[in-house]
């Protein structure tokens, strides 16, 4: 019976879980009428024949319409309203896939990391493909292990990793393919995997399968036949499990050497270097001084620091300079392995530096293998060769951009003994280290790159090689035909409205770009805020050279709409710093440990984007007083991480805590005391001067007639917040619409017709006891 089939019209629908991932959005019927579910392969046909995922869209999308993203859409060769031709499709696993790409990416992710962003993942040859891995994936393990995958490209690429596409140049068996952990993947004459050599994939090993679905043998692929390249030798697929005992059909190709970085490109970490040059050096050439002494050295070192920082690059530089030879291992790909398959891979790197003499195992996202939380027997056997290898007198260096997610038994003395820490550079820093990767550049004389570093916080020395090298794109689209041409301050400019520090990648974070000149009046408020967040932030080494800590925080309170969150932006981008926006019900997990865990995760990623503002909106609703909420102890945990946070051992530098409540009364006193959210600011309602202001801002780009007379206006708005003058501007400029589209003038007639509409939001009774709290509070 053959598979049914409908045609629908393509609608471009990128939204955010989806994008460039493969994915295409159903409505429920149309899943059903096709005999789908959600995750299943679908053959697609446009003007090209691609495949994808079925994912169920809401109840009330067009049955007529199959939702997709620019990427379907190009590899269908269609564009938005183009027919597409949609059925079920064979699940088959792929069993060899080589893609192609820009040089940049293939010197750089290996193919076990593009093996993983490409994990459930159905190819065709000729396809376009992203980095962006699956987020529907089932399996627990399954879905960790991409998630080592993505900070590890977002640790190598920088920012810029989200964007690049890929070409599947050549896909066995010829139609679409599901890859799976067991699919051989490469790059075109370049590296490619190993398969899993006959291993069979058990159930109780998940991460071994792409999605949950049953996969097929390929076409063509016979258990126990051997055969050319990419047959299976003695493969059998089972419910459930992906092709297993896939080689690579002869020897695979001599890995690309990459280029070993001079400690002159590793601007900032001259201590770090130091210190691990010493170490290594006096492990490797002066042996007969330990023994002299009768000790010896442990040559165990965990390095920690922010993803793009250069960790890796530290290593190799220190190796070059010692003539070490350096093998790397990716912690992810060795936790994806079977336990056995893991151990004699772990085994085999060990041997191979031991062998060399003067060796260097280095082992990324070591985090993967050996977790704080659930470790399994993969982590026993890494502390055990990890143990072995340190007695010897191997070199070990493992690295991490998450030191709190790593299993806290490795630092014991006789494993990773030294720990070196790599900073968030400063601007300073930034500076050189922007110096640096311009070295090669034509510069035009209007770049100014202390500039350019001041407008960068929290940038690593990753995402600054991705802006500098979407400024050499931008400078080069726009000078195509020129014999001399240069990079001006304006792509710059254009590439940082682009590219982001990795650590945005996952969070609210984001540069503001209005400053508090932009705020109309509230003058003492503005006066506060600035002593209090912008010089910790502007001048932290005042405070240092005065002996005095930083306020670690601010708690702003009064009527809703008042402008407190916009107080936050303009303070954001006065003092260039970024801001982590959550709101307080947002950390709140039913889940014992999870709204913990949350807070933790919170102050880490500002610490990493510091200089930061971390924005607790709301925060009554996070932080109440302890001891009254009947929600089984989890507020009273959560105000326990915070004050933890605040004031603990860790140190918070530059980053300040604003939170944000109409209730201050409702939020728990332990932190309002000195040392946290010790500056209690009240925001009042705009007075008639204020509004005025407000309604200049709120109609800058609004063409009003010469009849409306602003001040007059806002002395008539008793009552009203800041945000309802906002939306009475906005709905006179409704109000003129709606009389003609061609309207070219807000007038008089339209200010009153929306002051009809637009009702005063500030409670009397609130605005009054806030009033009272603010003065009771200026009494003490």
């Amino acid at each position: 019976m053959a598979d049914p089939d409908l045609t629908l019209t393509a609608n471009l629908r990128p939204a955010a879980l989806d994008a460039r991932r493969g994915i295409v959005r159903l409505h429920p019927e149309v899943l059903a009428a096709l005999g789908l579910h959600p995750g299943a392969p679908v053959r697609l046909a446009g003007r090209r024949v691609t495949a994808g995922i079925a994912a169920r869209a809401e109840a009330t999308a067009s049955r007529a319409l199959l939702y997709a993203d620019d990427l379907i859409l190009g590899n269908l060769g269609i564009r938005d309203g183009g027919q597409v031709t949609i059925s079920p499709a064979p699940v088959i696993a792929a069993q060899r896939v080589t893609l192609t790409g820009p040089p940049e990416i293939t010197a750089v992710v290996s193919p076990e990391m593009l093996r993983l962003a490409l994990l459930g993942k159905m190819v065709t040859a000729g396809d376009d493909v992203s980095l962006l891995p699956q987020d529907v994936l089932p399996d627990a393990a399954a879905r960790t292990l991409v998630e080592a995958a993505r900070r590890s490209l977002s640790n190598t690429l920088g920012y810029a990793w989200t964007s690049t596409l890929l070409t599947v140049v050549a896909a066995e068996p010829a139609q679409a393919a599901l890859v799976t952990m067991d699919t051989v993947v490469g790059w075109q004459a370049g590296q490619v995997t190993h398969g899993s050599t006959g291993a069979e994939v058990r159930p109780a090993n998940p991460a071994r399968a792409a999605i949950g679905t049953t996969v097929a043998p390929p076409t063509g692929a016979t258990a126990g036949a051997g055969g050319g390249a990419g047959s299976g030798v003695g493969a059998t697929a089972e419910p459930g499990m992906g092709t297993v005992g896939t080689p690579v059909a002869g020897p695979a190709p001599a890995p690309t050497a990459e280029p070993t970085p001079s400690l002159e490109d590793l601007p900032g970490l001259k201590a770090q270097a130091h210190e691990l040059t010493e170490l290594l050096d006096l492990g490797f050439h002066h042996r007969e001084v330990l023994g002299r002494l009768g000790t010896t050295v442990s040559l165990g070192v965990l390095i920690t620091g922010p993803a793009g920082s250069g960790k890796s690059a530290l290593v190799r530089a220190v190796a070059g300079e010692v003539g070490a030879r350096v093998e790397t291992l990716w912690a992810p790909e060795i936790a994806a392995l079977t336990n056995d398959a893991a151990a004699r891979r772990l085994r085999q790197a060990a041997e191979t530096v031991r062998a060399a003499g003067a060796g260097v195992l280095l082992i990324s996202d070591v985090e993967a293998l050996a977790p704080r939380d659930q470790p399994g027997p993969v982590a026993t056997v890494f502390r055990q060769t990890l143990a072995e290898a340190v007695r010897v007198g191997t070199a070990v260096v493992c690295t991490t951009s998450r030191p709190e997610s790593v299993d806290p038994s490795l630092r014991a003395p006789d494993l990773l003994s030294l720990e070196i820490a790599v900073p968030l550079p400063d601007p300073a820093l930034r500076r050189e280290q922007l110096a640096v990767l311009t070295r090669e550049m034509p510069l035009a004389d209007d770049v100014r790159l202390d500039e350019v570093a001041g407008r960068t916080p929290g940038f690593v020395t990753a995402d600054l090689a991705a802006l500098v090298r979407e400024a050499g794109v931008r400078a080069a689209l726009r000078q195509k035909s020129a014999s001399a041409p240069v990079v001006a301050m304006a792509d710059f400019t254009a590439a940082l409205e682009v590219v982001r520090p990795t650590s945005m990648a996952s969070s609210t974070l984001e540069v503001a770009s209005v400053t508090l000149d932009d705020v109309g009046d509230m003058a003492a408020v503005k006066e506060v805020l600035t002593e209090s967040v912008l010089w910790p932030l502007t001048y932290p080494d005042t405070f240092a050279r005065l002996g005095v800590q930083p306020p670690r925080g601010v708690l702003l309170y009064g009527p809703p709409g008042c402008g407190k969150t916009f107080l936050v932006t303009a303070l954001a981008g006065t003092g260039r710093a970024n801001v982590l926006s959550v709101k307080g019900a947002e950390l709140l997990s039913k889940w014992v440990g999870e709204s913990e865990r949350a807070v933790r995760e919170l102050f880490r990623r500002a610490r990493e984007a510091a200089p930061t503002l971390i924005f607790l909106d709301e925060v009554d609703a996070l932080a109440p007083v302890r001891g009254q909420a009947s929600d089984g102890g989890t507020t009273d945990r959560v105000v326990a991480a915070l004050l933890t946070e605040l004031d603990g051992i860790e140190s918070l530098r530059n980053v300040v805590v604003i939170g944000a409540t109409n209730r201050p009364d409702l939020v728990d006193p332990a932190l309002l005391r000195p040392g946290r959210l010790e500056r209690l600011v009240y925001v009042p309602p705009p007075d008639g001067d204020a509004r005025g202001e407000i309604l200049r801002a709120a109609s800058r780009a609004v063409p009003l007639a010469e009849d409306v007379d602003l001040p007059a206006l806002a002395e008539s708005l008793d009552g009203f917040s800041a945000a309802d003058c906002a939306a009475l501007v906005r709905e006179a400029a409704l109000a003129a619409m709606r009389e003609s589209l061609e309207a070219s003038t807000v007038t008089a007639a339209h200010v009153a017709s929306a002051r009809e509409r637009v009702r005063p939001s500030l409670d009397s009774a609130q605005v009054a006891w806030l009033a009272a709290y603010a003065e009771k509070q200026a009494a003490r």
